[in-house]
């Protein structure tokens, strides 16, 4: 998909030009290391008149505005009453101070603008320096903001409900569109079951091949069950394929032990390394964080429940039955069949998660409002052998373990976490200032 940011960089000529010029320069020569695609006027837009003539020429997915020098709040109301997307809000440092002239006066510009979009109801992501200064900040809000267009294109579907007892995880459609633009489709968990039993073994070989050359052991599962995830892994591919999903949440339990007699932990496993960001237990919101964790890092994220901590270590263990992606396992074990750790039906994913130097502990979740709001923990995940039957992940984190746990139980927080491989942080607070979405840092 495609991501076009545009540079809006606004002001006024009754302040030093000499110093806008140069860091009008520098700066589209910084946002283009950023992103190659980014849209630049060819002159500083310094009347409203100039800033018409540019935005009435582009159409971008993210804008960035400068003050360049001062301007008053006319110049960003253009903006907002023009495009409806992410807005970066940019002031330069003062160059000079030596006692004479104002040189750019960008600092009373940003307050300006920052009172219009305020009383505009427009939330957006602010940086503040010169460009040497802020190429990174405004390198992961350019990746937000592309997260951001990206979820507005993308279906999620719900496969099934949430189990008794688990409805944090229910999301409604209406709420899932207006706060992110994200479409949730919705299909019972029998309709790709009694799909997946019409399927003979040659439909299935072909899946069944790519899944042996991702998981070892299946061999010791009984065949008709290994036969019968096949037949769940095309149903569920087929769909996605067919259907244009981008991420789901499926229903696992008691459905695929009673109704098919096979688990779908594996099938939703190989969906993560096939670029599908896929969560169990019908989690609709922790499908959407584990999707946000794929885009921003590129690489597929753990999703589970926090089960055990250890002050010693400083850690905190993730787990879940078996459905992590097969590229996270360990490389001394890779991902290994077994069965279910309570029905002893399988085959499940068995592994314990490789090293990571950086991960993000991440979710979207709820107030009792409703409200949505953003846990944020940083942390590194260790070399650790699994720690339970199923999958798992340890993650040494940088806050105090136990404060972390004891202030996330407090608070209210959803027992199912996405572990994103990668520091994610700076990106995470710039999706929420830009969606105005509380992060809760912990």
């Amino acid at each position: 998909m495609g991501f076009t940011p545009a540079y809006v960089p606004i002001g006024v000529g009754t302040f030093h030009l000499e110093s806008a010029e140069k860091l009008f320069t520098e700066s589209k020569e910084m946002l283009s290391r950023i992103n190659g695609n980014f849209v630049f006027p060819d002159e500083m837009l310094l009347t409203i008149d100039k800033l018409d003539a540019y935005l009435d020429n582009i159409n971008p997915d993210a804008v960035i505005v400068q003050n360049l020098t001062f301007a008053n709040s006319a110049y960003i109301s253009e903006v907002l009453r023009r495009f409806d997307c992410p807005v970066i809000l940019w002031t330069l440092r003062e160059p000079v101070i030596d006692g004479t002239r104002l040189r750019l006066n960008s600092l009373t510009g940003a307050f300006s603008a920052g009172n219009a979009m305020k009383h505009y109801g427009r939330a957006f992501e602010y940086v503040f320096g010169s460009p040497s200064e802020v190429q990174g900040e405004i390198a992961s809000a350019i990746k937000a903001a592309g997260l951001i267009k990206s979820m507005k294109a993308l279906k999620l579907l719900q496969v099934g409900h949430t189990p008794q007892g688990f409805g944090f995880g229910r999301a409604l459609d209406m709420e899932m569109l207006s706060v992110f633009g994200v479409t949730l489709e919705s299909i019972e968990a029998r309709e790709l079951i009694e799909k997946a039993k019409t399927f003979s073994d040659p439909d299935v070989d072909e899946y069944l091949a790519d899944a042996k050359g991702r998981i070892s052991g299946l061999d010791s599962i009984d065949s008709k069950n290994v036969r019968d995830f096949a037949r769940l892994y095309k149903a569920y591919k087929d769909y996605v394929s067919q259907n244009g999903v981008g991420a789901l949440a499926s229903r696992c339990w008691p459905d695929f032990f009673v109704s098919f007699g096979t688990p779908v932990c594996a099938v939703l496993g190989i969906l993560n390394d096939l670029g599908i960001p896929a969560a169990c237990e019908a989690d609709a919101y922790g499908a959407l964080s584990m999707y946000a964790a794929y885009m921003l890092t590129g690489k597929s994220a753990f999703f589970g429940d926090p089960v055990s901590i250890d002050e010693g270590e400083n850690t905190l263990t993730f787990w879940h039955c078996g459905m992590a992606p097969c590229s996270l396992a360990s490389d001394d074990t890779g991902a290994c069949a077994g069965v279910h750790c309570n029905r002893k039906i399988g085959p499940t994913l068995e592994f314990g998660c490789k090293a990571e130097k950086e991960v993000t502990i991440f979710r979207i979740g709820r107030e009792p409002d409703g409200k949505i709001r953003f846990f944020c923990a940083k942390g590194e995940a260790l070399d650790k052998p699994k720690q339970f039957y199923g999958t798992s992940i340890v993650v040494k984190t940088v806050s105090p373990v136990k404060e972390l746990t004891v202030s996330a139980v407090k608070d209210g927080w959803e027992p199912h976490f996405a572990v994103a491989m990668g520091d994610i942080t700076k990106e995470i607070y710039a999706l929420g200032n830009m969606l105005g979405i509380e992060v809760c840092s912990f």
